[in-house]
């Protein structure tokens, strides 16, 4: 049987098509250069072979299930930023490449590729916009009224009046971007490529679907749980 030491890059791709997500992100051809061996295509990228054997053994691993909800709003926060902050900022210039790419060599046999294409530009050139807000404004904001809430003093008013105001443009957004990962997932048939598809159009519906699942995740962490927090942290000091 062979283990993943002398399977060829085609191979692990074949068998599992969330594994060129991984070779992609290293640089490591998976179409015409895939017949090689993942060590071979490690060394000829100068790359170190136990760390891409690690991350293509681990590509199935299921998320951890936590009790957001009993976290202190300060650590919830930069578990957001660390987890799906960071997945989106790495995500996006993937997809970019890939829907680019589908949409260039696939587009004429497959309308629907170019639509997904101009769809994910603009979700990509949104979600950009929309995380440097929270990371600039509204997260360190929710940080100032724990360390206010800690020192036992009242908070200065914002700029932007209530955190109420932020929150709202916040959820708004994420509103836009779940409309136009429906309409994604519509066009793909829910990611299904078609009968034939390259390696590429494979690895592209694929890591639509993961990124939408991961922006479900991370907007119910937002909207449900760190929202209606700071809502009620901002007005219990409504008494001081």
């Amino acid at each position: 049987m062979l283990t993943i030491e002398n399977k060829t890059v085609a191979e692990v791709v074949a068998e599992n098509i969330k594994t060129a997500h991984i070779f992609k992100k290293h640089g490591i051809d998976l179409c015409c250069g895939g017949g090689v061996s993942i060590e071979k295509a490690c060394n000829k990228k100068d790359l170190d072979f136990q760390q891409i054997k690690s991350e293509l053994l681990e590509v199935d691993k299921v998320p951890k299930a936590y009790d957001y909800n009993s976290w202190h709003l300060d650590f919830l926060i930069d578990h957001i930023v660390n987890i799906h902050h960071s997945y989106v900022k790495e995500s996006i210039p993937l997809l970019l490449q890939y829907s680019n790419r589908v949409a260039h060599v696939h587009g004429h046999h497959y309308a629907e590729v170019v639509q997904i294409n101009t769809l994910f530009t603009e979700v990509a050139n949104e979600l950009g916009a929309h995380l440097e807000k929270e990371e600039l404004i509204l997260f360190p904001y929710i940080k100032k009224l724990l360390q206010f809430e800690k020192e036992g003093a009242k908070p200065t008013i914002p700029p932007f009046s209530t955190v109420n105001n932020p929150i709202k443009m916040m959820e708004t957004e994420h509103e836009s971007a779940g409309d136009i990962f429906k309409v994604i997932a519509q066009l793909s048939n829910n990611y299904t490529p078609p009968d034939g598809a390259c390696n590429t159009f494979k690895a592209l519906y694929a890591k639509l679907d993961e990124f939408e699942q991961d922006l479900h995740r991370h907007i119910h962490l937002e909207n449900n749980i760190l929202h209606p927090k700071a809502i009620q942290l901002e007005k219990s000091f409504e008494s001081l």
